[in-house]
């Protein structure tokens, strides 16, 4: 190859770029940036003899991991991409713990609102019968008061006794 067509490794390590580089089909000329980082954290030679160990298949899911790892690396030298895929387990305990807050907090508005309507429910109930019961002493009182009435207004009906006033017993109705 020329000058001109050199690979990212080729080019970052100063050398003359073969035909047969295993670098070329994974790091393009124009990433350097990428190459950098993975020669920093693994070193030319050993990425070279491990890409040169696997099938040709394979070889660019190796290159794409080695850069992930490398620049996880690069940006935390102690974890690396152990403490990114640490954080992320973190995050997604922080939003099930706020799922699980939030189900309660609706279950419990739930609830609440059940028990309301509830409560409104047998409110009405009350009042229904209440209702109902007034309305019977109403028609009670009114009967009671109609037979007072009709009685003491009826001259012909001669009440002897409180026994000949109760004897005919329209009163109970």
């Amino acid at each position: 190859m020329s000058n001109s067509r050199r690979c990212a490794a080729c080019k970052y390590l100063r050398r003359r770029c073969p035909k047969d580089c295993v670098f070329g089909p994974y790091f393009p000329s124009n990433n350097i940036e990428r190459f950098s980082c993975v020669h920093k954290i693994f070193g030319a030679s050993n990425v070279a003899k491990m890409l040169k160990r696997l099938p040709d298949g394979k070889r660019r899911e190796a290159a794409e991991s080695l850069v992930v790892e490398a620049r996880s690396r690069v940006r935390d030298p102690v974890y690396g991409s152990v403490g990114t895929i640490t954080q992320l387990r973190q995050q997604i305990l922080e939003a099930e713990f706020e799922l699980a807050k939030t189900q309660g907090l609706i279950a419990l508005r739930r609830a609440q609102h059940l028990h309301e309507q509830q409560q409104q429910q047998q409110q009405q109930h009350h009042l229904l019968l209440k209702s109902e019961t007034d309305e019977k002493l109403i028609t009670n009182y009114n009967q009671d008061h109609f037979h007072f009435d009709y009685s003491y207004n009826n001259p012909q009906q001669q009440i002897t006794s409180f026994g000949d006033y109760f004897s005919d017993e329209s009163y109970l109705y």
